[in-house]
């Protein structure tokens, strides 16, 4: 599964009952898990030790959680909630009515796009469980590393981009629709300025 070494393998059950009694979750969050999650089960325990890797200073081993999904519009809180209550790396390989996507949390929750089970791999890019457990985020999330950046920086720095384009976005629609010259100008000259900072970011 997911080209993941054999030696990875694992295949157990994870009853969203344990989870619910281990955690002491409230009935609010139980119904979100309810809602969205039929079933999960651990597929897979990528560690040092089963990948003939060095131990991570952060990461000794993380855990690839298979979860079946009631609908295709889960709530992304759901997975958040989970990611913050399991004291473990997880990646979670979603699934629904023969489609499937990765999903990881970090900082906030990455995600690949909707494809066939078959079309998922994840690869095992390191030396250490650390820089292993960093290149699949970097996979999941579709991150483009720039020389010098940390994943934090990046993540940062792809998060305010983001949010420049959107605002170019929102100002260029507005500009379209006003009739004043002046005004016109101005948002013009706003976007412009705009255009600029992201070139350079």
């Amino acid at each position: 599964m997911l080209g993941l070494p054999k030696s990875t393998e694992l295949n157990k059950p994870l009853p969203k009952t344990a989870v619910y009694a281990k955690f002491q979750m409230s009935a609010a969050e139980k119904a979100k898990i309810d809602a969205d999650i039929s079933r999960m089960v651990i597929v897979n325990e990528v560690s040092a030790a089963r990948l003939n890797l060095s131990p991570g200073e952060k990461v000794q081993a993380f855990f690839v959680l298979q979860v079946g999904l009631k609908r295709k519009e889960f709530s992304e809180k759901t997975l958040v909630t989970l990611s913050k209550l399991v004291p473990q790396h997880m990646v979670f390989l979603l699934e629904h009515e023969g489609q499937a996507k990765l999903a990881v949390y970090h900082t906030k929750l990455l995600q690949t796009p909707w494809s066939t089970p078959d079309a998922l791999n994840l690869a095992i890019k390191g030396l250490t469980m650390d820089a292993v457990w960093e290149n699949v985020i970097v996979q999941i999330g579709g991150i483009q590393m720039q020389d010098g950046n940390t994943l934090e920086q990046q993540l940062v720095q792809d998060e305010q981009r983001a949010k420049l384009e959107k605002e170019i976005a929102r100002l260029e629609k507005l500009a379209r629709a006003e009739k004043q010259p002046k005004k016109k100008f101005e948002l013009v000259q706003r976007i412009n300025e705009l255009k600029g900072t992201l070139v350079s970011k």
